[in-house]
């Protein structure tokens, strides 16, 4: 069971970034999934989680410039980042877990992918 994210980069204030997460190994369609992200000395947060359902949640910080969806019959997620603030640089994790319903903490999730770091310059 694998899962692969990709698209981080560096970009400029206002630009744009997609964030791929490819999963192998198993079907992720009955579970939630979601990116986090984390900056050094802070803790990993949620930023954009989705259900097996099709509902998401965005943390405040990212509402309305981060959009989340998910392939299922390509076994993908995704995270369109617009409108990128030096605030948003961090390293950024997708993540899965079986469960019907939307999780916030980074410790419910079983299954994670390998870090893709997005730096937005000033």
């Amino acid at each position: 069971v694998q899962l692969q994210a990709s698209g981080g980069g560096l970009v400029q204030a206002g630009g744009s970034l997609r964030l791929s997460c490819a999963a192998s190994g198993r079907s992720f369609s009955g579970h939630v999934m979601g990116w986090f992200r984390q900056t050094p000395g802070k803790q990993r947060e949620l930023v954009a989680g989705i259900t097996s359902g099709g509902i998401s949640k965005y943390s405040d910080s990212v509402e309305g410039r981060f959009t989340i969806s998910r392939d299922n019959a390509k076994n993908t997620l995704y995270l369109q980042t617009d409108s990128l603030k030096p605030e948003d640089t961090a390293v950024y994790y997708c993540a899965a877990a079986r469960s019907s319903r939307m999780l916030f903490s980074a410790r419910l999730y079983e299954y994670w992918g390998q870090e893709t770091q997005v730096t937005v310059s000033s």
